[in-house]
């Protein structure tokens, strides 16, 4: 917010010293279309500018007809009003309301429509929203930083949940708050809002997925882990099944971290699965109702891992393709020698 403070008032006061040197009549207009048009990133500054030029021409000439039938009187303000918001709304232009505003009421102070009134407010406009433009190209905070440390307290959530997920597990008394959930949940929260806004500040060159990626990732995954919590409510006594599947996810609370696919844990619960088919069937009630809770939360796990084998990049893949490159590397190595004198 400080920033964009300090860009409102650079972008207002250039527009206000510009439209006076051009001797433009009501030149704190331009600073008003200044401030109005600095926004949060780069392409909603573009959009900006655009919209609220587009409307103030058309709100410009609306209001000039008008005014030259029906005079300059206060209802034909609000006739203005009726006529033109809606039209402004329709063709989605309805950002450029309050600017075209400001152009209109400058015409209805002077109490007259002329050309050079009419070119006078067009300066403004560019004068106003020219420099909200030059200010939002010139300088956006950047998110990367404060990215990754929102990706480094997800992972840091997400390992705590595992980890304290195969605690009660091995010991069902075991009693844990889980404010890392609702933290994990804020975090994402945050992190999708700030990758949108990274993206939009990107207007040259290739646009980065990485982030949106990242946390439509771990959105899934978190409602997969909020599902393994609820059958993990239902797991009141200590198994082997459930020693084996903490082993499972002590291992996962490691490889959270991973920006690749390892594929270990997955290959460990295609084994327990085995495993769990050639034990002995319950004997009581009780087993059997933990038991069936240890499968079902097995299951979400499995939805756990197959969100991440779609969204992360695949160990073996990355594997070809550094083998590909480091291939390419040495053959124009090779060549480059067999060349040289």
């Amino acid at each position: 917010m400080g920033i964009r403070v300090i860009k409102t008032a650079i972008a207002a006061l250039a527009a206000i010293y510009t439209a006076t040197l051009l001797g433009i009549p009501h030149p704190l207009g331009a600073g008003i279309l200044a401030i109005l048009g600095v926004e949060v990133t780069r392409m909603k500054g573009l959009k900006s500018a655009f919209v609220r030029f587009i409307a103030s021409v058309l709100g410009l000439f609306c209001a000039s007809l008008i005014f030259t039938v029906f005079g300059f009187h206060i209802w034909a303000v609000s006739l203005f009003i009726l006529v033109t918001f809606p039209v402004l709304a329709r063709f989605q232009l309805k950002d450029g309301i309050v600017t075209s505003a400001v152009i209109v009421f400058h015409i209805f102070d002077r109490g007259e429509v002329t050309v050079d009134l009419i070119r006078n407010e067009i300066l403004l406009l560019l004068c106003g929203l020219g420099w909200a433009t030059v200010i939002n190209l010139i300088y956006m905070p950047k998110d990367e930083e404060r990215l990754i440390e929102i990706r480094a307290q997800i992972e840091r959530c997400f390992g705590a949940m595992f980890t304290e997920m195969a605690k009660t597990l091995r010991n069902p008394e075991h009693v844990w708050a889980g404010e890392e959930i609702l933290e994990a949940y804020s975090a994402i929260e945050e992190g999708e809002l700030r990758s949108v806004m990274s993206r939009e500040n990107k207007i040259w060159g290739q646009q980065e997925q990485y982030w949106t990626t990242y946390f439509e990732m771990r959105r899934g995954q978190l409602e997969s882990v909020q599902h393994m919590l609820e059958e993990l409510a239902f797991v009141f006594e200590k198994l082997k099944q459930g020693e084996l599947l903490a082993g499972l996810l002590d291992q996962l609370a490691k490889d959270v971290k991973s920006d690749v696919y390892e594929g270990s844990v997955e290959a460990m619960l295609e084994e327990l699965t085995v495993n769990y088919r050639a034990m002995p069937l319950p004997t009581t009630r009780e087993e059997f109702e933990v038991r069936a809770a240890l499968l079902t939360l097995s299951h979400e796990l499995e939805r756990y891992l197959r969100t991440a084998k779609r969204l992360k990049k695949k160990k073996s893949h990355l594997a070809k393709q550094s083998d590909i490159d480091s291939r390419g590397s040495k053959f124009v190595a090779a060549r480059e020698k067999k060349q040289s004198p």
